[in-house]
């Protein structure tokens, strides 16, 4: 079996493939030539927390390449709760190729791979988000002929979106910066497991979002409170009030440099209206590049 739950273990070659086979098949739905290479395939969607780009992304791809999908809520699902993780991955091995996990703890998606005798990708946890960065990527691939060399700016905490992001980034010659106030950096131990699995990456930390975005082609943010952590909203609301992606910020970026964010945006908060929509701004192309790179994802996997 084939899983993706982590960018950690794919390879340079691995990717910048992924990227190319996404490019295709993004051409070939514009010109409404997309080929049924999932037909009689069935992809389950288990999901802990709600979606709208993971859930719909990976659902409308299993449709544009003539395959099925299977959404399961939280109500439906209880991993964990109504049944073990591992009698719930041996059970529904036996009707779907595929499972897509959207889940809080990443253990979950470790423990479910493990049993599962069925293709498994993690669509979120709490450690990292590894689908988002492929289609980050592939966004950034559609901006800049190259890749190597550029440099990502994240401006926010080192959560799982970040991790995922610093990966993919050095894995493709991307030098990644992530700008954020004391004691929201990357902890410790994703720090030794970058250096030694991504070597070649290059992976910075810097207080002043300022001075970070100097050299930036691509400037990227994400909610200031994710999902789970709304005791410390507040909190993080005074901490990251100097880390707004503004017009002000964007001054003192290159005129090229491109604006992302995961989404959804909280508007207003961690990035102004008027860079969310305005000509820097990818974001609703990087949103849609999600069901691209799922789809080179699915094929990889089933194909």
């Amino acid at each position: 079996m084939r899983h993706f739950l982590d960018l950690i273990d794919w390879t340079r070659e691995q990717v910048l493939k992924l990227l190319k086979d996404a490019a295709k098949l993004k051409k070939a739905q514009q010109r409404g030539r997309n080929k049924p290479t999932m037909q009689g395939r069935v992809l389950g969607l288990i999901f802990e927390k709600p979606s709208l780009r993971t859930r719909v992304s990976f659902e409308a791809a299993m449709a544009h390449l003539g395959g099925a999908s299977i959404f399961i809520s939280q109500a439906d699902a209880g991993l964990g709760k109504r049944e073990s993780i591992a009698d719930y991955a041996r059970t529904i091995s036996e009707f779907v190729d595929a499972v897509v996990l959207r889940t809080f703890k990443h253990d979950t998606v470790v423990r479910f791979a493990e049993f599962a005798s069925c293709h498994v990708i993690n669509g979120l946890s709490d450690y990292c988000h590894p689908c988002q960065a492929l289609g980050d990527l592939f966004t950034m691939s559609e901006s800049f002929e190259d890749l190597h060399g550029r440099t990502l700016v994240f401006v926010g905490d080192g959560n799982n979106v970040a991790r995922s992001l610093a990966v993919g980034c050095g894995k493709v010659g991307v030098r990644f910066i992530l700008a954020s106030p004391n004691g929201y950096g990357f902890d410790g131990a994703f720090l030794k497991t970058y250096r030694d699995m991504v070597p070649e990456g290059q992976l910075l930390q810097e207080a002043s979002a300022a001075q970070a975005v100097r050299e930036a082609d691509v400037v990227y943010t994400d909610v200031w409170t994710s999902m789970g952590q709304e005791d410390e909203a507040d909190k993080r609301r005074r901490d990251f009030a100097a880390y707004q992606v503004n017009a002000a910020l964007l001054k003192s970026a290159p005129g090229h440099v491109k604006v992302m964010h995961c989404l959804p945006a909280h508007r207003g908060e961690e990035i102004t209206p008027e860079v969310l929509d305005g000509p820097n701004s990818v974001v609703f192309q990087q949103a849609g590049n999600r069901m691209h790179a799922q789809k080179a994802l699915l094929q990889w996997m089933m194909g």
